[in-house]
């Protein structure tokens, strides 16, 4: 009957091509999940550790400011966030990517070795540094903005604008990244560290008037 129904022949033949793989080049979706996890991990840190910079950190100085007319405390406070804030996030994502790492390996272990070998595992190592150069790169931008802002008032403005716009961008740049809405991720990061500099300043200001 095949033989006398070419056409029939020629779409199944093509409906199978469209399957093949290229030898040497087996498909194997556990090792492209892995690789996209993999891959994922440093991105993620990324754009984590610059926005956990930049919030952190301009809410600090904020809260600072909102008692402190001297720029030099300011930036004192700031630059003492930045050190800390990096070496926080460097060791949470060391611990927690390592922890990750011990769970895909024991499941390695119990897969075969034909379904294990071309999987790719996390690297804590990267993950660290990644969140901890990318906080710093975020903490930076407010503590630049105030170190060379004298007047008190307006150095508060500045680093709130500054802040502010940097919010903005690294909400886009998480966005076209990681692929969603620019609009929505924007606004999200940007109201986010409104509110963390407001939260911050308000009971710092609450705190130091009732002392």
């Amino acid at each position: 009957m095949a033989a006398l129904n070419p056409a029939c022949k020629n779409v199944e033949i093509s409906v199978h091509e469209d399957n093949l793989v290229p030898h040497g080049q087996p498909q194997d979706p556990k090792a492209q999940h892995f690789h996209s996890s993999n891959r994922g991990q440093w991105l993620r840190a990324a754009i984590l550790g610059a926005n956990n910079g930049l919030v952190s950190v301009a809410s600090l100085m904020m809260g600072v400011g909102a008692l402190k007319r001297d720029v030099m405390a300011m930036a004192l406070a700031g630059f003492a966030g930045l050190v800390a804030g990096s070496c926080s996030v460097a060791i949470g994502e060391f611990v927690s990517i390592y922890t990750q790492l011990d769970i895909e390996a024991t499941q390695m272990r119990r897969n075969s070795r034909e379904d294990s070998k071309n999987l790719e595992l996390p690297n804590p190592f990267q993950v660290a540094i990644t969140s901890a150069l990318t906080f710093v790169v975020g903490a930076m931008v407010p503590v630049v903005a105030a170190a060379i802002t004298r007047d008190h008032k307006v150095r508060l403005g500045v680093v709130v604008a500054v802040s502010s716009l940097a919010f903005l961008v690294f909400g886009g740049v998480g966005a076209i990244l990681g692929r969603t809405p620019v609009g929505w991720s924007c606004a999200r990061v940007l109201v986010g560290g409104w509110m963390a500099m407001a939260i911050t300043s308000g009971l710092t200001m609450l705190i130091g008037s009732s002392h």
